[in-house]
């Protein structure tokens, strides 16, 4: 790996950033003697009571915290953080009543809109006391079919305020996708759209959500949002009401934030499912809250009055992680419909940065796949946007491969925090961030996240120390307060078990095929269920995609294990620009590219063309999947995907039998 970093923070950088505070803070309150990020990073491992504590103190938390910091934390699962606190996530967020803007809203270049904290606070009154209304209480479920608009925040947040369990899916789920999901919940009260633009077409939602309400008999209201239409007609709907008429009856007024103990249940997250009805996981109040504060304010340097944006669907964490923002008191730039729709100069994939230069955006998160496809589009936002205030790029959902870094130091802006980020639905948040007052090395997530004892183990459970070169499962080794509190219809904490800690006793093992390198950061190759195993050696699929989608014919591309002949061999799919075809000279080409910059294992014994790749709702491709329909193994449940057609190129595939 490349030791010259990329980018450093200056001086001035690293004194301004809020870690540098907090680190001063401990120091002063705990001798805790941090001088650097390696060190305070240590001390959280080591000290974890005091650094949640600080959390809590230090980022602002509301709420009565307690003199109990953890209970049982020798067991994982099984430990309590905080058992005498008493919270409000929805408090949390909503702490500003002004005329600073809380959010703004941009649906592709037809729909704009912009909330103050004021306004934000009164609509979401209105909408907590139609709820009660509605005879919604603490521990009802309050279920989200919605794009990333507005009214998803607002709901959420009136849930939130009354202790209900909110859970949300965006609207490009199929109905089968929908009943997978909110099904096994159960909820009170179904909200819907009529229907969302993307990339410029118009998409009706409304016979959809009729046939969602006609299946799920516990909702007892069905509220359509509108968004294509003023008043959107639902009388087809059983127990539909339109949003406004919902609302009408209540005039804003002071919340009545339910007080709360910090494991309350507060989001129903749900697993990809690309393997059957996905695991329904369960996080809490203060988890979602204290982890969201640490990561948004010692992490991610997000200050108060910063823009913060995270290009998502409300039905992926980043959602959820995103609108956290408005608890260290930033503004939330929301956005819906494609990544790629063309901006103000009509070239496809602008109008986010059309968005970061009319909204001074700060903070700008995305997908690794978004950046590689803009620059293999060869867009150029340095020279087309002013991008003023940006200050850190966040990326998650793949690995951001190492090309990926010099394309945004090169061609989007030289000075700022590039963060590749990682963790996922299951916490909530991440286990490897960034840090602002760090260097960023090239292919390198920077570092652990504090209060994170996170650890690569090899295969009989033994530490790989950093900097060997050596790659093995991501385990974290102690409790922290955003791990789920269990898992829906699991009431002997069987599955939850089984998901995380069958690998390791006590230890938590989150999938992951990681290296620590020297300098202490991360480098993911992969999920461990999809690394490939020629031979018996190891190899991330995320090696392969970094050398073959450098060459400018492959936009993207699979890679798979197929069992073979008392082994496996490794099968490339390649999805090619327009105009390419897979010839032999191609083919070779591929082959000649992995072998020269990984090893002669990595090379892929097939390499076929298809159409597409498949991926979840969230942007990630599939390999599981995939390597169930070339063995000839059902998918157990293809509502997950995006694009579930796109698994027929792979199916019966006749050059895979010889």
């Amino acid at each position: 790996m490349d030791q010259e970093a990329l980018w450093r923070p200056s001086a001035e950088r690293i004194a301004a950033a809020r870690i540098g505070a907090f680190m001063a803070a401990v120091n002063a309150r705990w001798h805790a003697g941090c001088t650097d990020y390696a060190g305070l990073w240590r001390w959280s491992v080591a000290a974890p009571e005091s650094f949640w504590t600080a959390v809590w103190d230090e980022c602002g938390a509301l709420g009565e915290r307690g003199q109990r910091v953890l209970e049982d934390g020798h067991r994982m699962p099984g430990a309590r953080w905080f058992p005498q606190a008493r919270l409000n996530y929805a408090r949390n967020l909503l702490r500003r009543r002004d005329d600073a803007d809380a959010l703004v809203f941009w649906g592709e270049d037809r729909v704009k809109r912009r909330l103050s904290t004021h306004d934000l606070y009164a609509q979401v009154s209105r909408f907590a006391q139609a709820l009660r209304a509605a005879g919604v209480g603490r521990g009802d479920r309050v279920a989200a079919y919605l794009p990333n608009m507005p009214e998803a925040l607002i709901a959420m947040l009136a849930a939130a305020s009354l202790g209900a369990i909110w859970s949300s899916a965006s609207p490009d789920f199929g109905v089968q996708g929908v009943l997978d999901r909110f099904g096994q919940i159960e909820p009170k009260v179904l909200l819907c759209v009529d229907g969302y633009w993307y990339n410029g077409k118009r998409v009706d939602c409304l016979a959809r959500n009729a046939e969602i309400a006609a299946q799920m008999p516990t909702v007892e209201r069905c509220v359509v949002v509108s968004y294509l239409d003023d008043s959107p007609d639902v009388a087809a709907i059983r127990n539909g009401q339109r949003y406004a008429d919902f609302v009408a009856p209540f005039a804003a007024a002071d919340i009545e934030f339910a007080s709360l103990p910090f494991d309350h249940p507060l989001f129903i997250m749900f697993s990809s499912g690309t393997t059957g009805v996905p695991k329904c996981i369960v996080h809490c109040h203060g988890g979602a809250l204290l982890q969201h504060l640490k990561e948004h304010q010692l992490h991610g340097d997000v200050n108060p009055g910063d823009r913060i944006f995270y290009f998502t669907t409300c039905g992926w964490m980043m959602w959820n992680w995103l609108v956290s923002g408005l608890a260290s008191q930033a503004a939330l730039l929301l956005y819906d419909g494609s990544p790629f729709a063309a901006g103000a100069s009509g070239k496809a994939g602008t109008i986010l940065f059309d968005y970061a230069d009319a909204e001074h955006m700060t903070h700008f998160g995305t997908s690794a796949k978004f950046i590689d496809a803009i620059a293999k589009a060869a867009l150029q936002p340095r020279e087309t946007h002013r991008l003023e205030q940006l200050r850190a790029i966040f990326s998650t959902g793949s690995p951001l491969a190492p090309e990926s870094f010099d394309y945004v130091y090169r061609e989007i802006k030289a000075d700022l925090l590039l963060a590749s980020i990682s963790g996922g639905t299951d916490i909530l948040s991440c286990f490897a961030l960034g840090s602002p007052i760090l260097p960023v090395y090239r292919g390198e997530l920077q570092c652990r996240g504090l209060g994170m004892a996170v650890d690569v183990f090899d295969d009989d459970g033994r530490p790989i120390p950093a900097g060997r070169g050596e790659r093995g499962e991501l385990v974290c080794t102690a409790p922290f307060p955003a791990m789920p509190v269990g898992f829906w219809n699991d009431p002997d904490g069987s599955k939850y078990h089984a998901a995380y800690f069958d690998r390791f006793a006590n230890i938590w093992c989150h999938g992951d095929f990681v290296e620590l390198t020297a300098n202490e950061g991360m480098i993911i190759y992969g999920r461990s269920d999809a690394v490939l195993n020629p031979g018996g050696v190891r190899i991330g699929t995320a090696e392969i995609y970094r050398q073959v989608e450098q060459l400018p014919e492959v936009v993207e591309s699979l890679v798979i294990g197929q069992e073979w002949q008392h082994d496996v061999r490794v099968v490339l799919f390649v999805k090619l620009r327009e105009g390419a075809s897979l010839d032999q000279a191609l083919i070779d080409r591929i082959k000649q590219q992995v072998r020269q910059n990984t090893t002669p294992r990595h090379v892929p014994a097939r390499v076929l063309q298809v159409a597409d790749i498949p991926r979840t709702k969230s942007g990630k491709i599939v390999e599981l999947a995939v390597r169930h329909v070339v063995h000839g193994r059902a998918v157990k449940n293809v509502e997950a995907l995006a694009n579930p057609e796109a698994l027929e190129f792979f199916r019966n595939r006749a050059e895979l039998q010889s």
